[in-house]
């Protein structure tokens, strides 16, 4: 195992629950969870086969995998996928909400202003909450209750970048942050709630930018690279374990620097 991979006890036993894991970031966190010695339930939206994929690699990891098929806008969906987690694994002692709408890439970046903000506001902003609510109700009939990992945006905290994107993704994923640090009160001591902030990541959108954008950008990061899936994915881990036991209603910047 390469050294920069978590220890492969961190989540021994643990039952892990990670949406829009089917590429991507989600992706990477769940394979990292499943590499730490999780079994990893993956939700996915469209892609099946992309799914299956990771699915696949977990359980060639020794891990077990279940695959559901979940929108995290829909209220539901989301109930559904907490009552078939439960079903599967027994338990779900860690759920993080990954799930995101990409409006930088394909056809929703042809999209209005206005309906691209209300993608962002059902999928990343309620999706969240009601998968967070979910989870909540989940753990407190678990002994152990569990802990809940949201994905917010490292800008949120600076509102450093201006532009329509900017705004768009500060309103939406600046609720996550908020919403996630209101619910770490309300539910502590029997459940955890952090909160990711990834900077510029090696994802769809950096791949489509022209390589004189990406290297002015890359020359904002202290690091002085951008980051990738697996950047994320352990600091995932990280807060998922027991080696963050005292670590709640916080954010973790995971960006190289680039908002300090």
């Amino acid at each position: 195992m390469s050294k920069q991979q978590p220890d492969d006890a961190m989540l021994a036993g643990k039952m892990v629950l990670v949406t829009g894991a089917s590429r991507g970031i989600g992706r990477a966190i769940a394979l990292a969870c499943a590499a730490a010695g999780a079994d990893v339930a993956v939700t996915y939206r469209t892609s099946r086969s992309a799914a299956d994929d990771v699915a696949g690699t977990i359980r060639g990891l020794g891990r077990r995998a279940e695959v559901f098929a979940t929108d995290a806008s829909q209220a539901d969906d989301v109930r559904r996928l907490a009552a078939d987690a439960r079903g599967a694994l027994g338990r779900v002692d860690v759920w993080i909400n990954n799930a995101g709408a990409d409006v930088l890439t394909g056809e929703p970046a042809t999209r209005s202003r206005a309906e691209k903000l209300d993608l962002l506001l059902a999928v990343d902003l309620r999706g969240t909450m009601l998968a967070s609510w979910a989870a909540v109700e989940l753990m407190q009939q678990q002994p152990d209750g569990g802990v809940i990992l949201n994905m917010s945006w490292d800008h949120v905290l600076t509102g450093g970048m201006k532009g329509e994107y900017a705004q768009l993704f500060c309103a939406a994923k600046g609720g996550v942050y908020s919403f996630s640090r209101a619910l770490a009160r309300s539910v502590a001591p029997h459940i955890r709630v952090n909160v990711l902030g990834p900077g510029w990541v090696e994802t769809a959108y950096g791949s489509s930018l022209d390589p004189a954008t990406k290297q002015r950008i890359t020359a904002t990061i202290p690091l002085g690279r951008w980051g990738t899936p697996e950047d994320i994915a352990y600091a995932a881990v990280y807060l998922a374990s027991d080696a963050a036991a005292y670590v709640t209603g916080q954010m973790l910047l995971i960006n190289g620097g680039g908002v300090i």
